[in-house]
């Protein structure tokens, strides 16, 4: 299939899923709790992703979906369109301006094309395969900071408010005594892969992140020339895990601390 066709329609669906953040954005909407009470989704999250799906199956229909908020059948294609359709969902519902939709496409099991788009800040992160990574249209890349005391990192908190919790607090003490630059907390994974790939921090972890957080990052951060790992420095599949991203040159030293 034509690549070129991949992007235009993954670019076209995320600018529909922010047109719909954006009509509800800070509007007194209905908000309901999935998991804990702190676990949310609202009706953006849902007419987003109903959106997206609808508009990509017009043009690609037979491809799979794994996606936040449904769960959708199976088929033998070997394309499958992993989406967020509203990354930070509780900054969204407390009207925090930090939320994106972020879209990616595996091909088997490999990420080949990657799209996030903030559209409060109409910046439009987008990546493809061998193709470099981009902002705007504009090509970017990671920082140049090759030791932790020149790095601004970015963290994230599962849900989980016991064990894990406390080690990451735990972490973040650790990293402070590396005399880092500064931490920040921003509560979407899919914009702080963003931002490390486009030069504006130098590294992120979390502890557990699912698909649809950090497909399209992922891949954002690797085409800008940085590195995504687990906690053990090996690779990471479309499933739950543990993400460490960074520009490369201070890879080791966050793994080395996070260990």
């Amino acid at each position: 299939m034509n690549k070129d066709k991949f992007a235009k329609v993954a670019i076209e669906a995320a600018r529909q899923a922010g047109k719909i953040h954006k009509k509800y954005f800070t509007k007194n909407i209905e908000i309901r709790t999935k998991s804990t009470s702190f676990d949310r989704v609202t009706i953006a999250d849902i007419e987003s992703e109903k959106k997206i799906v609808s508009l990509i199956r017009d043009y690609f229909l037979g491809h799979n979906f794994l996606a936040e908020e449904n769960k959708y059948k199976r088929t033998d294609s070997e394309y499958t369109w992993i989406i967020d359709p509203l990354d930070g969902t509780n900054n969204f519902s407390h009207g925090l301006p930090i939320f994106c939709v972020s879209i990616a496409l595996a091909k088997r099991d490999r990420i080949v094309l990657g799209v996030v788009y903030d559209v409060v800040h109409d910046e439009l992160f987008f990546a493809q395969r061998n193709r470099g990574a981009y902002l705007n249209g504009k090509k970017i890349s990671v920082t140049d900071a090759d030791k932790l005391e020149e790095a601004l990192l970015i963290t994230g908190f599962y849900y989980d408010r016991g064990r894990q919790m406390i080690e990451n607090l735990e972490n973040i003490k650790r990293f402070f005594l590396k005399n880092i630059v500064g931490l920040r907390r921003f509560g979407s994974a899919a914009l702080d892969l963003c931002y490390i790939a486009c030069g504006r921090a130098s590294g992120f972890w979390e502890f557990i992140l699912s698909p649809w957080d950090f497909a399209a990052g992922k891949l954002i951060v690797e085409e800008a020339g940085g590195k995504v790992t687990g906690r053990d420095g090996q690779g990471v599949n479309i499933e739950k895990s543990f993400i460490v991203a960074s520009n490369g040159k201070i890879h080791k030293q966050m793994l080395e601390v996070l260990k």
